[in-house]
């Protein structure tokens, strides 16, 4: 069974969890991350890199796709809903690569109303 996070408050989920919305009819998936290219904790970067962030809204039954970006933290709108992305760990390190499944995201839901 999926937990409920109130709105306005921060969660955290691994790849493939799922996450219920209280009183909503929404939950959100983490799918994965795509193209991680944060500059690693242990070196100097010109630019600080992006991480593609991919979650799904799921809506009785029905999944909407949304990329979130950890170089603009720029929040997506679903409905009346806002999804930000708050945070993205590991950070990276030169010397080592992230296993996909060691990946969690913490979101943000909250209402626009």
């Amino acid at each position: 069974m999926e937990p409920t996070v109130p709105l306005n408050q921060e969660f955290t989920l691994a790849a493939g969890e799922n996450a219920a919305i209280e009183n909503t009819s929404v939950a959100v998936r983490f799918v994965g991350v795509d193209g991680d290219s944060r500059c690693p904790a242990d070196a100097v970067c010109i630019q600080g890199g992006d991480a593609l962030v991919k979650i799904d809204v799921l809506t009785g039954g029905h999944a909407d796709a949304y990329v979130l970006h950890t170089g603009d933290l720029k929040p997506v709108t679903h409905n009346d809903l806002t999804i930000a992305l708050v945070s993205l760990t590991p950070y990276p390190f030169s010397s080592r690569s992230i296993d996909p499944a060691d990946y969690r995201v913490t979101l943000r839901v909250s209402s626009t109303r």
